[in-house]
């Protein structure tokens, strides 16, 4: 047994962080001692090293965070056995979201070394949000930001080629990096004026300057982080439930 104090210096947080954690569920409800101390078990302990190991994860894009705190509230509803399914789907989802980073930085050097797609296959924009795996309006919102210029048929209907939908899948990953469309544009207009791999451009303020594949190379970083913190979460879980 272990009053908050003591259980919150095993797990490394402040004893306000646990009493929030009951608040939110994401621990068992805790019982109270005749003084009225809560008064935690070997449980409650092992649900916040759940907690705590998966909110490790410092991404925020997409909906991680949100996947993050279903395993967390299915650990405090004291159901391992879904927990740990989803801790499976979450590790499938971020597995998914470093291969999009993979290639994003594969699009980046071959945009910045100027070649291009000799595909003459062209898609509706229908199509191109299906294979983004994104709505037609998100589609939509880039061209009118200016993040792309799509060309068009002679009866006017946009035909997207392999080189659009190579650009909107760097645009996808920095958007879900969550970087600002007019970061986005700014290192997209330089790439496009350029052809040296070295080249440098403002994403974060006007002022400061930066890699444009380190971009990439950051979030695989955080990516990679994450899957090692989703793997540990898994292992923990399915320990748990056996």
């Amino acid at each position: 047994m272990y009053l908050t104090t003591e259980i919150a210096k095993l797990v490394n947080v402040h004893p306000n962080t646990v009493r929030i954690y009951e608040k939110w569920g994401y621990i068992s409800p805790v019982p109270r001692a005749s003084n009225g101390y809560r008064i935690f078990s070997e449980l409650h302990l092992f649900q916040l090293q759940v907690a705590r190991i998966a909110f490790r994860c410092e991404i925020v894009q997409g909906n991680i965070r949100s996947k993050v705190r279903a395993i967390v509230r299915a650990s405090g509803k004291e159901d391992f056995k879904l927990a740990y399914q989803l801790s499976q789907d979450y590790l499938l989802h971020l597995e998914k979201q470093y291969a999009r980073a993979l290639e994003a930085i594969g699009l980046v050097e071959q945009l910045l070394s100027g070649k291009k797609s000799l595909s003459t296959l062209t898609y509706s924009r229908k199509e191109v949000a299906k294979e983004l795996e994104v709505t037609s309006e998100v589609v939509r919102n880039w061209e009118r930001n200016g993040l792309l210029i799509v060309p068009r048929l002679a009866n006017g209907y946009r035909a997207y080629t392999m080189n659009e939908i190579n650009r909107m899948k760097i645009i996808r990953t920095l958007r879900s990096a969550h970087y600002s469309m007019n970061s986005i544009l700014r290192l997209l207009n330089q790439a496009d004026q350029s052809k040296v791999l070295d080249v440098k451009e403002v994403l974060n303020t006007p002022d400061e300057h930066e890699d444009i594949i380190t971009v990439t190379d950051r979030l695989t970083h955080s990516l990679e982080e994450a899957i090692e913190n989703a793997h540990e979460v898994a292992r923990l879980l399915n320990s748990y439930k056996k």
